[in-house]
């Protein structure tokens, strides 16, 4: 009996209390993670998570920083760059100048995001290939869930808590306890972080470049205004902010533009050093970026690939998704003042829509008014600065680079930069309710925690909402249906050349080197196959399929892929004589056409052609007696 008394005291007033309470924090944590993922897990549904982690199984298998998402504007740069190498008197191989009969260059994603989930890769035991007889990823005997996509997430997941961790020991050293844990629960109860980070986008990786860069300029202020590490402390600080930076343009490109902000803050509070902090902090900057830029060169000519012409696309030059699916652009007729209309109409949306709802939550107003405050502690004071400066930064790089990306996927894409602001705009918002607490009078102390607790709860009342019943399908359908993706590429050989409107899943999920559909059905078309490479297969999916009859399929032209499908399948039911793919698999129609050069597909099979379904039913319950 008083043994059992003593581990009472020791649970209630003694040392274990501590303990116990880690035990059961970490407890409701796993137990967040296994619920979130078991009802809110969705396979990848965008381009940019399926064109990354594709490189990076690329990467993994020891085949370089090479891609199987073919853009053509990306054929046309490699091109144009080897044929000037070819004319200056370099070794080219002549006969693939486009670099696609065998490994094509990828010019789309910066590096550090693909060899990151390449480690991961390395180290977990992916299964590419869907197997519908296991649990959790198959259910009735149907495919459920992708489990290299599951494992990305998971990756993507742990990423997150460490970004939680870091704010709040940032809150801590700028505020108080208090302001940190409420930061810490609000941050991990955000439903639109928790759907970043199973999105298998950067953003998680980016988050964490992000708040390592904070607390480098955090820092470096401190050391500046109170040394305590001496001359070479404050110059390695501000060389991790200058790395921070370099690292996340790597990761992201338009994170680069940050050496501005970072470079004001230190000419305002680097200290007597100021100029040479600045200078110190640029060259790390370019340091880590330099090597990359290089191989661009050296590969396509152009510093940042693709991403060189991000500003032009969406703009009055280059609708849509023009440029990258043009494999001739016209560039002679370029006008920089469509840019302006650009910037203009984007950043309207932005400051309407965007800003207003930053962080999934109404912490938003919070953190704006919070930011004017005038507050005792001068490192919280100084930090704001760089908070408005990078917030009036990303908002002006994300107007300028927005493009098709944000239309299909318009909260979550790699274009939100304004996503990276969310550690800050929850430590601000949070410091400004608890300064609006204390003026308020309260006739029991309780009461102060029951308004903490409503507060809390309001805020991750989006998250609570998705553990309540409608399940949500782990299917990105339409368009994406990896298990029909899957076999529908894997009718054709590794080293055949496929084209569909959605490249990035059939390389993701098919492992099939995949070219994004033509500008054109003619033209362009057989520019590639006749002079590039032979295409063996075409699949199109609801993206072309079900897209606006008139003006997607009937004002582009006569030769486009709209009009091809409405003439071809739909009233002629014949090909052009001159159309190389004159067989339509079976099981497609009328949400997927599949085109090849021979029939590939075995009737016989009970797998082949395969069924596009959305979801598996489910059941109805039974009636009882």
């Amino acid at each position: 009996m008083p043994l059992l008394q003593d581990v009472i005291h020791k649970f209630e007033e003694g040392p274990w209390i501590r303990y116990l309470r880690i035990g059961l924090s970490v407890l409701a944590v796993v137990a967040l993670l296994v619920g979130y993922n078991w009802r809110s897990f969705r396979n990848f549904g965008s381009q940019e998570a399926m064109d990354s982690a594709q490189v990076a199984r690329q990467l993994a298998e020891g085949k370089g920083y090479t891609t199987l998402f073919v853009r053509p504007l990306s054929l046309h740069l490699v091109k144009s760059h080897n044929q000037s190498r070819l004319a200056a008197g370099a070794a080219v191989d002549a006969t693939d100048l486009v670099q696609i009969k065998e490994r094509h260059p990828d010019l789309a994603n910066p590096p550090l995001y693909p060899s990151v989930i390449a480690a991961v890769m390395k180290v977990v035991k992916m299964r590419w290939d869907i197997d519908n007889t296991k649990a959790f990823w198959s259910r009735e005997g149907r495919f459920w869930r992708y489990q290299p996509d599951f494992l990305i997430a998971l990756f993507n997941e742990l990423i997150f808590f460490v970004v939680i961790a870091l704010t709040f020991l940032l809150a801590k050293r700028l505020f108080d306890p208090a302001v940190a844990w409420l930061s810490g629960i609000l941050l991990l109860g955000s439903e639109l972080m928790w759907r970043f980070s199973v999105s298998g986008l950067s953003t998680m990786l980016l988050l964490l470049i992000f708040m390592g860069l904070v607390w480098s300029l955090v820092l470096v202020e401190s050391e500046a205004r109170e040394p305590k590490w001496g001359t070479r402390g404050v110059f390695i600080f501000a060389a991790g902010a200058g790395l921070m930076v370099g690292m996340g343009l790597l990761t992201r490109y338009a994170f680069g533009w940050l050496i501005v902000p970072v470079v004001f803050f230190l000419a305002l509070f680097g200290g007597q050093r100021r100029a040479a902090l600045c200078v110190f902090a640029t060259v790390v900057f370019g340091l880590a970026v330099s090597p990359w830029i290089y191989r661009n060169l050296r590969v396509s000519g152009m510093p940042f690939g693709t991403a060189t012409f991000a500003l032009l696309e969406s703009s009055a030059m280059f609708p849509g998704s023009n440029l990258e699916q043009a494999l001739t652009p016209d560039f002679t007729r370029l006008f920089y003042t469509g840019l302006v209309p650009k910037l203009i109409t984007n950043a309207r949306h932005i400051l309407q829509s965007d800003l207003p709802r930053l962080g999934g939550t109404w912490l938003a107003p919070l953190f704006l008014t919070g930011l004017l405050l005038g507050f005792r502690n001068p490192a919280i004071r100084r930090l704001r600065y760089f908070g408005m400066t990078t917030l009036a930064m990303l908002v002006l790089i994300q107007a300028l680079g927005r493009t098709q990306l944000s239309e299909d996927s318009p909260e979550l894409n790699s274009e939100n930069l304004l996503v990276l602001l969310v550690p800050l705009v929850f430590v601000y918002g949070v410091s400004l309710f608890y300064l609006l607490l204390d003026q308020m009078k309260f006739k029991f102390p309780r009461q102060r925690f029951v308004v903490v607790g409503l507060f809390a709860l309001l805020m991750t009342l989006p998250m609570i909402l998705t553990f309540l019943p409608p399940r949500s399908s782990p299917l990105a359908f339409p368009p994406y249906h990896p298990g029909a993706i899957q076999q529908t590429s894997s009718m054709m050989k590794e080293n055949e050349l496929m084209m569909s409107d959605v490249p990035w899943a059939v390389a993701w999920y098919g492992r099939r080197q995949c070219l994004w559909l033509t500008s054109d059905a003619h033209d362009e078309f057989f520019a590639v196959n006749d002079l590039l490479k032979p295409i063996h297969g075409i699949l199109l999916t609801p993206v072309t399929m079900d897209a606006r009859f008139a003006t997607q399929w009937i004002e582009p032209g006569p030769r486009s892929w709209g009009r091809f499908v409405l003439d071809t399948i739909l009233v002629r039911q014949s090909f052009p004589t001159d159309f190389p793919l004159r067989f339509a698999a079976p099981g497609y129609l009328p949400t997927h056409l599949f085109l090849t050069d021979s029939k590939r597909w075995d009737l016989k099979s009970s797998t082949n052609p395969p069924v596009f379904a959305p979801e598996v039913p489910e059941k109805p319950a039974k009636k009882e007696n």
